[in-house]
């Protein structure tokens, strides 16, 4: 007997489609469940990059410290003030969700404002389509957006070799 459940009414994230709709900037406070501190030498131009690029709002500002951010529910991101920021990307990155007619826009916004920092997007094995950018402070973020579920492609093989059952499909599954 699995303990999985569907859950997904927790989330913002629209179920995969064609047609799936961006939930609306999220401004409200919450105790967040999550959330990413990214170190910056120059707060206005990370703004600048995370906003224009990534597609994430201020939600709020501490003068010269600190710069709230955040997209949907639970895509929160602090850029906070400091001497020094990472020579190199790391190996760790961070994800964001999106819906799947969002990654081409939102690669080509970061494009425009650094060019070399954009790989993708690609295509993933477990059912996404992502966009991995180096933001100015080398911080590594993947765009991912889930693609329509097609019970009968490879994607659909490789879950369930990994014991994921399709949407609907018993313990785990996801309705609709």
């Amino acid at each position: 007997m699995s303990d999985y459940y569907d859950a997904f009414e927790i989330s913002p994230v629209p179920a995969p489609g064609p047609d799936a709709v961006p939930p609306e900037p999220f401004r409200g406070i919450y105790g967040m469940p999550a959330f990413v501190n990214v170190p910056t030498t120059d707060l206005a131009a990370s703004v600048e990059f995370w906003t224009r690029g990534l597609g994430l709002f201020e939600l709020f500002v501490v003068p010269g410290t600190l710069v709230h951010l955040r997209r949907w529910a639970f895509q929160d991101v602090l850029l906070v003030a400091a001497p020094s920021v990472p020579e190199q990307p790391p190996a760790t990155s961070f994800s964001f969700s999106g819906v799947l007619d969002q990654v081409d826009s939102l690669a080509a916004a970061c494009r425009a404002l650094r060019p070399d920092a954009v790989d993708g997007p690609r295509d993933t094995p477990w059912n996404t389509r992502d966009v991995e950018v180096v933001t100015p402070e080398n911080a590594r973020v993947v765009l991912t957006a889930a693609k329509p579920f097609d019970p009968a492609g490879q994607e659909a093989r490789n879950l369930a070799a990994m014991g994921i059952t399709p949407p609907g499909d018993g313990p785990g599954g996801r309705h609709g």
